[in-house]
């Protein structure tokens, strides 16, 4: 019996394997290598009761083929939906990335369910889908959702084939809206970004907007940890959280110095104008994790604790001494 992860390969894909294997469990994963890196799975590949191959789930033969095949070897009794496009502004520039990368992978992953009579589905989706709401507190039950970016509508899109899945063919499905998740092995996002241009020029760090953006970020571990605990404790046929750091999260310029001060101290800081970064950022939210904490849940670190620690962790994968 098996557990099931798409994008295993990703930053948040290999970190949940991980956890689940230190658990005892079976994991068999899928990735493209678009986003993820084979390098994350080294470690995992010396552990038995780990087994991967490179899969596009967007090519519905080839996915279908290869998960029949795993499905008769070794039952699988969840999946956990992590593949999707993560670069959003690749995402904006054409839309198809998102349509295929994320919606698709959604929709070929829920038909192959059906087929082979998979129940239960664990799902990534985002902030992204709430839209911009002017930096409201944002609860599960926000609505109307109207997300500002193509990868916020996939997602969105994507929950919504996943409720009319549990009407036809789902017997249960978690849906996890991510904050900002930050940690290692990173593979994209703002601390990357800002750390490999300081690096490359260490006189000056330069910003997309004007700094004040503000986000809710979480640790990995802590976003794994949370998962797994809503897996064990949520008892809905349809259970969808909010999970995030319980503040009003950390500002661009607060990760900007961070940065600064692990890579160039001497290195100038240069804003932009405006408060967004580029096409379908949102630049301010937080989340009511309220829903999360009556399940028993809370987060150990703040968003600026936990961009402290990714800081340090990236400054290191990067090679910064």
């Amino acid at each position: 019996m098996a557990v099931f992860i798409t994008g295993v390969a990703g930053f948040i894909g290999c970190n949940l394997a991980r956890a689940m294997l230190e658990r005892g469990e079976e994991v068999a994963g899928f990735d493209n290598l678009c986003r993820g890196s084979a390098a994350n799975l080294e470690p995992l590949r010396r552990r038995a009761a780990f087994s991967f191959e490179r899969i596009d789930l967007a090519d519905i033969d080839a996915y279908r083929r290869a998960l029949g095949a795993l499905h008769a070897r070794s039952p699988i009794t969840e999946v956990w939906h992590l593949a999707a496009n993560s670069d959003i502004p690749a995402g904006t520039a054409d839309p198809n990335v998102d349509l295929r990368d994320t919606f698709m992978t959604t929709f070929n992953t829920l038909l192959l369910m059906k087929e082979l009579r998979i129940a239960t589905l664990a799902f990534a989706s985002s902030s992204a889908v709430f839209g911009d709401r002017g930096g409201r507190k944002l609860s599960e039950d926000e609505g109307p959702l109207l997300p500002i970016s193509n990868y916020g509508a996939m997602k969105l899109a994507s929950e919504a084939a996943i409720s009319a899945a549990l009407e036809t063919h789902l017997e249960r499905a978690l849906v996890f809206r991510f904050p900002n998740v930050i940690g290692v092995p990173a593979t994209h996002g703002v601390i990357l970004d800002f750390v490999r241009r300081l690096r490359a020029a260490p006189g000056e760090l330069e910003v997309l907007g004007d700094g004040n953006q503000q986000k809710c970020y979480l640790h990995v571990e802590e976003m794994v940890d949370a998962m797994l605990f809503i897996r064990a404790h949520a008892r809905d046929k349809l259970n969808c959280f909010n999970v995030g750091a319980d503040d009003e999260g950390a500002s661009v310029r607060f990760i900007a110095e961070q940065v600064v001060r692990r890579i160039a101290p001497q290195a100038r800081i240069s804003f932009g104008a405006g408060p967004a970064g580029w096409p379908g950022d949102v630049p301010r939210f937080s989340y009511s994790i309220a829903k999360l904490a009556r399940l028993g849940w809370r987060p150990r670190q703040t968003s600026a604790q936990a961009v402290s620690r990714a800081v340090d962790e990236i400054a290191v994968q990067e090679g910064a001494a």
